[in-house]
């Protein structure tokens, strides 16, 4: 016999219970579109974008971003910066800068050395550029869209090899490295200013809640060190130097790898470029 409940008829909600959902639902597509348009302003104000084109309202926000952002740049990242500059003019050279962005950096390097630097960021080279006209660097040779993981130059085209606070936000670390490793030439250096993960103590408690941050700067919230390790003794002619703790806390390290090769074969590439370039005056 079958139960007379499967025979009811299903109770409707009301009116109010059918508006309230209604409601409901609203509210979460408007959230998401609210979301969606932060995340679409943010991008094009980190990205570069020009002010002249934002709405009002959003020129305001990016004057008060950019402060911010320069601020949090010029705290957490500027000991860092100099660290990487300081441990490239050591080698000197052509200098490749990956992940140049608004040419920070470019002015102070010595003259002495030769700077190319590549970005994925077309609006911020444009910022690179000017800055470059503006302060007369004749030392940089070039700025170029360029993704780090397909850098369009020859083997052995660079004494060094930098890349601050990028080899944690790129798809592929260690195939990017593989590619710092196939320009640089023998005896030269690939220099990182870098995110490592801590292991234990206080310093995995503080990433833990940076993580959030992190996340939003497109940073891997879990990097460890071994990664770097392993990387190098898997990468013929490659050497792990040098890993020295960077503000705050630590939680990020400037780490150094050397390229074998005499230092003879390493003049002898300078030699050759200064014949090329003779050649391409005369």
């Amino acid at each position: 016999m079958l139960s007379p409940c499967l025979f009811e008829r299903r109770r409707q909600p009301h009116r109010g219970q059918r508006l309230a959902c209604r409601g409901a639902v609203n509210r979460r597509k408007h959230h998401a579109r609210h979301v969606e348009h932060r995340h679409v302003r943010d991008a094009r104000i980190f990205a570069g974008a020009d002010q002249r084109f934002l709405p009002v309202g959003e020129r305001a926000f990016a004057r008060c971003a950019r402060r911010r952002y320069l601020s949090l740049n010029q705290s957490l990242f500027e000991r860092g910066r100099h660290a990487a500059i300081e441990a490239a003019e050591r080698i000197g050279g052509r200098i490749l800068e990956v992940g140049v962005g608004t040419g920070i950096s470019l002015p102070d390097y010595g003259a002495r050395n030769r700077l190319f630097g590549v970005d994925l960021s077309e609006p911020m080279l444009r910022r690179a550029q000017a800055r470059v006209a503006e302060l007369g660097l004749r030392n940089v040779e070039g700025l170029a869209v360029m993704d780090a993981e397909h850098l369009a130059f020859p083997d052995a085209s660079f004494d060094v090899v930098v890349a601050q606070y990028v080899i944690t936000t790129v798809p592929h670390p260690e195939a990017t490295l593989d590619e710092f490793a196939r320009v640089l030439k023998p005896g030269g250096e690939i220099i990182l200013v870098s995110r490592v993960g801590a292991e234990a103590g206080l310093r995995r408690t503080f990433e833990r809640s940076f993580a959030p941050m992190a996340h939003r700067l497109g940073w891997r919230t879990q990097f460890a060190w071994e990664r770097f390790t392993r990387w190098a003794e898997r990468t013929h002619g490659m050497r792990l130097v040098e890993r020295r703790a960077m503000p705050p806390l630590g939680h990020f390290s400037l780490v150094r790898f050397v390229k074998s090769g005499s230092e003879t074969a390493r003049m002898a590439g300078r030699a050759v470029e200064r014949t090329i370039r003779r050649e391409a005056r005369g």
